[in-house]
């Protein structure tokens, strides 16, 4: 039997003509496949694997261009050429010798700027502070908090950011104060943007410095997200601008807490006796948004045990003086210890005065006690003055009504008060 088979000039064993012959349009049918495989190669822009003759002259051809001497010398170039362009640079003795760090802060800080293959843009950026009017040594503490702001683009970022700011009012020397105290995020040109919104909740630019001395981290918060919803909260409780404003001044804390946190605050404050329209309120929730329920319960069963108060003692202190919640139980003891047993109060007495144990004991409560019984001893003050009163008085009215008068009565008083308020106890003053 014959065996018909294709051959490039028409099919083997067959009398027909070869169709290619016949027919010059019409193509065999591998060579039609591979005809079709180029174009959709083509169209699809794939790379597919080369055929094995090529694959293997290929590999020859690499095997040839690539031996080993020819690659080392490529990469022998490529170092040279790296080291060239990109020379050694000691970031730690850069910070030690320019920046004024120590040798332990520069340590920690070079670990943060192990990228920094040259000193050219921290050169820039210690030039632009020293613009803005930061000191050397002013220089060396925002590297020490923020090393990375060595890397922040001058003209990137930087600049804008001062012209941002200019542009809102603020001068070059409460820039550079800006930088002192939060310098991480005055190298984010968003920082204008929100400062252009905590401006006018904190009053001035004066209190937002001041609120930035005890925390930073609000700064970095989302606007809408996250702060506008609790200034929303505290204002629907009643506080107003200014209320909201001191608030976040002595706890700035409090914008980057969650808004349950804010609640939670709300009605904790109202739990311990401080209810919504009280003046008192905004004392409240600054003094509870340092803890949690539970040191909150713990605190008010210390007062009770101390004091001997009852539970509508601790909520009469509470209501009149929420800052007691932020006393250490070693200070209230103390404190404590001394009007009861010293000056004889009554705890009761105490629960409707509660402000007496927020005041300091060596530099206030001790000193103006020894005056008054002083000058009551020597019939100097009226024996029916409370001690009280005069705590309450500022040093400079205390000064005017308790000291000068007696001057040539008493003409070591104010020597003998003045070594009191710093806790000595002059001889004038030991009573028996």
């Amino acid at each position: 039997m014959k065996i018909r088979c294709w051959m490039p000039f028409g099919w083997h064993g067959s009398t027909q003509p070869s169709s290619s012959l016949a027919n010059p349009s019409v193509r065999p049918p591998h060579h039609r496949r591979h005809t079709r495989r180029r174009r959709r190669r083509r169209r699809s822009g794939s790379t597919q694997r080369l055929p094995r003759r090529r694959r293997g002259a290929m590999l020859h051809l690499w095997k040839r261009v690539l031996s080993p001497s020819t690659s080392q010398l490529l990469s022998l170039h490529r170092l040279l050429s790296a080291a060239s362009t990109n020379p050694s640079f000691a970031v730690e003795e850069y910070l030690v010798a320019t920046c004024g760090l120590t040798r332990p802060q520069a340590l920690k800080a070079s670990a943060k700027l192990s990228h920094l293959k040259s000193p050219s843009n921290p050169d820039a950026v210690i030039a632009f502070l020293a613009g803005l009017g930061l000191s050397g040594a002013d220089v060396a503490a925002v590297v020490a908090k923020d090393p990375r702001f060595l890397c922040a683009g001058v003209e990137r970022t930087l600049a804008p950011v001062v012209a941002g700011l200019t542009g809102l009012g603020l001068s070059d020397a409460e820039i550079a104060r800006l930088v002192s105290l939060a310098p991480g995020y005055l190298r984010h040109r968003s920082v204008v943007s929100k400062l252009e919104y905590y401006l006018p909740l904190f009053g001035s630019i004066d209190n937002l410095l001041r609120s930035l001395k005890y925390g930073s981290g609000f700064l970095g918060s989302h606007l809408e997200s996250a702060v506008k919803p609790k200034v929303s909260i505290l204002a629907e409780c009643g506080l107003g601008a200014c209320d909201i404003a001191k608030l976040f001044i002595r706890a700035p804390r409090i914008l980057c807490a969650s808004a349950e946190r804010v609640l939670w605050m709300v009605a904790c404050a109202e739990r311990i006796g401080v209810p919504r329209e009280s003046g008192m309120f905004r004392q409240a929730l600054h003094a509870v948004s340092y803890f949690s329920e539970d040191k909150i319960t713990a605190k008010v069963d210390y007062l009770k045990r101390t004091l001997g108060w009852s539970d509508a003692d601790v909520g009469i202190a509470l209501s009149k003086a929420p800052v007691l919640l932020t006393r250490s139980h070693d200070v209230l003891e103390r404190v404590s210890e001394f009007l009861i047993s010293e000056v004889g109060l009554d705890p009761a007495y105490i629960a409707h005065r509660p402000v007496m144990l927020a005041y300091s004991l060596e530099g206030r409560l001790r000193p103006r006690y020894y005056v008054v019984r002083f000058l009551k001893e020597n019939g100097l003050l009226e024996h029916g003055r409370s001690y009280y009163t005069t705590l309450v008085k500022t040093e400079k009215v205390f000064m005017e009504k308790f000291i000068c008068p007696h001057k040539e009565a008493a003409p070591y008083l104010a020597e003998d008060y003045a070594s009191a308020c710093k806790g000595e106890v002059p001889a004038r003053f030991r009573f028996t």
